[in-house]
């Protein structure tokens, strides 16, 4: 009788635990729907549908929120868009994923420099020609072809421009 308490505790632990291990995906595998989407989703991009893209690849990131190849172009469209800061982020969730994906590395770099900041771009160049050193890749000389490009010129006027768009008008008493 007093073993029965303690046997039964016992099974009921093995039970839940083996349970749980058997319901877990592999970290290298990403659910197909997510995959099925994401592929919609570049389709679309191809068509020039970018905000169909964005909600088709979203939806896939929700699926399976470790689809790197949805981060990386969900980034792309957002560089389409000219929205350089969304896409850094976004190559930043890529390269939580993988540390060592040179191609978000450079989609990462190639954004800084959009945005202006060259040096961290540089930093990401750096890292590219570490992760390159064994194996010639052609991430490296690409990014480095952007850098010296350097951030796009933007004139005066669109300056002036975009400041009045952002500017909240005032109210008056």
């Amino acid at each position: 009788m007093r073993y029965l308490s303690v046997a039964a505790a016992v099974g009921l632990t093995l039970v839940s635990l083996s349970t749980s291990l058997h319901g877990q995906r592999r970290d290298d595998q990403i659910d197909p729907r997510s995959i099925a989407l994401l592929e919609k989703g570049r389709a679309l991009k191809a068509a020039g549908n970018l905000a169909g893209a964005t909600d088709m690849v979203e939806t896939a990131l929700v699926v399976d929120p470790r689809n790197r190849p949805g981060f990386l172009l969900l980034a792309e469209i957002a560089r389409a868009q000219n929205l350089p800061g969304k896409s850094i982020r976004l190559y930043r969730e890529a390269l939580l994923l993988e540390p060592n994906d040179v191609a978000a590395l450079k989609g990462q770099g190639e954004a800084m420099v959009q945005k202006g900041a060259v040096e961290k771009a540089k930093e990401n160049l750096a890292k590219i020609q570490k992760l390159c050193a064994a194996k010639p890749c052609a991430e490296g000389p690409q990014l480095a072809a952007v850098i010296a490009k350097g951030p796009p010129v933007v004139s005066a006027t669109a300056q002036v421009a975009k400041q009045d768009a952002t500017k909240v008008p005032e109210a008056k008493n």
